[in-house]
């Protein structure tokens, strides 16, 4: 650590030992306890706890987050990718200074030591330093316990500090000129911020809970690939046979659904890094969207948020859902926000693996839900072809879900996490080559979205035929058939697929105006070509795998 890095977190640690009441790693039932007294959330007649937001944090704050540019880690960071959005040392030093103020005038401060990764090697140590009760009953639901070898770890002395203040604000006269003007004039008085160098993150008026995840998520996505780990944004499973899974996909992909399966554990639902040694699951719990949710829809996850128990027993978190005086809970009201969520413990489910690790992964599984209705429901990738569509990370917004959205629109997130991924694109893109290379592992792309036309005209894809080449990837069974080429899309078709119609396999088979399959599928590979051309177009990106992009 150099000597500026020290002395904030010395600063820091002597303004924690001057309060008069600080509540170190308080028992979680006493948080939960405390979370309802302190009126920070409210009982449901399942003993869940619910809480809400106000209306600017139902979500992420994407324009108020922001990475310190340091000279020491500067050049590994995209400053074109359009989240990296840099802050200067001097403001950050400003709100350090303001956040440890805030702290020395709450009457209460709550800490609590966990780490992020459950493979203890590289486990990340973190303090989470918060005023609210039931900020630290999420971080026990989402991070996990200090393992008892934490000194195994990489990371054993690089302890990570996150100040999560989400009922205050930034004095807007302060910080005028030095974080986000808003459209009517005024300076936003919000901030997710982090220091990789100083090892702090500072969350100030942003009270969506993701917030704090999402900035530890992003923290690891910057340092694992370092120590040779790929992080990943994905779910992860294990079969019987102990062979393992990844699976990739943006919201509306299915991705929390096809992971759910009944002859595999499941290892996590979002957060992974892929080692020398296997994958890991880097978190404690889930944050699952609520929206539309029903024990029939989504059994795992209903019962995992639903179930009786006594309340201080059971810390789920119901965030932003419609609940009526009566007590009834309604997950199909949007009215809030379509982004309700509930935080819950991994072992509030019944089919996972505790220890959240599996060694190498047989198959990885990006799913796209292409609204055109002209990719193939499932498609084999070369190793350049998997860096292509890990590098555009494609799916597509339906008309309708926006204002203004009249039909399809594609949809680009690099790596399928864009906003949490800071490194230089090829530092990842070389990673998951290599590691598909030397672990012989298959990437297949599954098209959960529409066959026959596009959104309104075609039909979803079954997800009886979607779960069945899930299945056939994830057995080996599409390494036995023949594959076909398309030239559009640089795609390796297969020829059949057990329990799916051959007919679908290759979409221009379902539309009935051929011509207007052409004219979409052209448009479609533009879009490739030129979100690409915008994302990479200055990146040193290898000949291999560009040429792997539709389009080109």
């Amino acid at each position: 650590m150099n000597a500026i890095e020290i002395s904030m977190i010395e600063d820091l640690k002597k303004s924690l030992e001057k309060h008069s009441n600080i509540q170190e790693n308080t028992a979680r039932e006493s948080l939960i306890s405390l979370a309802v007294e302190n009126k920070e959330a409210i009982l449901t007649r399942n003993g869940s706890l619910a809480t809400w937001t106000p209306t600017h944090s139902t979500g992420r704050s994407p324009k108020d987050t922001y990475i310190v540019r340091n000279q020491k880690t500067e050049l590994n960071i995209d400053w074109t990718s359009p989240n990296n959005i840099g802050m200067n040392p001097q403001t950050f030093a400003l709100i350090f200074e303001d956040a440890l103020k805030i702290i020395q005038n709450k009457k209460t401060i709550y800490t609590t030591d966990r780490v992020i990764g459950a493979d203890s090697k590289y486990a990340l140590p973190v303090k989470t330093i918060c005023d609210q009760a039931l900020s630290q009953v999420f971080i026990d639901n989402m991070f996990r316990p200090v393992p008892t070898d934490i000194e195994k770890s990489i990371f054993a002395e690089e302890q990570f500090y996150l100040i999560a203040l989400p009922q205050d604000k930034l004095e807007k006269n302060r910080y005028k000129g030095l974080v986000r003007d808003l459209p009517n004039g005024e300076t936003s008085d919000i901030c997710v911020v982090i220091d990789f160098d100083k090892k702090i993150g500072i969350i100030i008026g942003s009270s969506y809970m993701g917030s704090m995840k999402k900035l530890m998520f992003t923290v690891m996505n910057y340092l694992l690939p370092f120590k040779g780990v790929l992080p990943l944004h994905c779910s992860a499973n294990e079969g019987s046979n102990g062979d393992s899974a990844l699976l990739l996909g943006l919201s509306g992909t299915g991705k929390t659904t096809l992971s759910a399966d009944p002859e595999r554990a499941l290892l996590g639902d979002d957060e992974h890094g892929w080692s020398n040694d296997g994958i890991f699951n880097f978190e404690n719990g889930c944050y699952a969207k609520m929206i539309d949710i029903t024990p029939k829809s989504e059994p795992e996850i209903y019962n995992a948020v639903m179930h009786d128990d006594d309340y201080r027993n059971h810390g789920s978190i119901i965030e932003n859902a419609m609940i009526y005086p009566n007590g009834d809970i309604d997950f199909f009201d949007d009215r809030l926000t379509q982004n309700s969520r509930a935080s819950y413990p991994l072992k509030f489910l019944k089919n996972i693996k505790e220890s959240s690790i599996s060694g190498h992964p047989n198959t990885v599984l990006f799913l796209t839900a292409d609204a055109y209705g002209v990719l193939p429901p499932v498609s084999k990738l070369s190793k350049e072809q998997a860096m292509l569509w890990f590098l555009m990370g494609y799916t597509s917004k339906l008309a309708g879900t926006e204002t203004g959205v009249t039909e399809p629109q594609a949809t680009f997130s690099r790596f399928f996490g864009q906003p949490f991924m800071p490194c230089n694109p090829n530092i990842y893109a070389k990673m998951l080559g290599d590691k598909m290379e030397k672990h012989n592992t298959n990437v297949y792309l599954i098209n959960t979205g529409w066959s026959g036309g596009s959104y309104g005209t075609g039909s979803r894809i079954k997800l009886k035929y979607t779960r069945a080449m899930v299945d056939a990837a994830l057995k080996g069974k599409l390494n036995q058939v023949e594959y076909t080429k398309d030239h559009l899309f640089h795609l390796n078709v297969p020829s059949s697929c057990e329990n799916v119609p051959t007919e679908i396999l290759n979409p221009i088979n379902t539309w009935d105006n051929k011509k207007e399959y052409h004219k979409t599928a052209e448009k479609l590979a533009k879009k490739f070509s030129e979100g690409f051309d915008k994302a990479y177009g200055k990146q040193d990106i290898l000949p291999e795998i560009v040429s792997q992009c539709p389009g080109k």
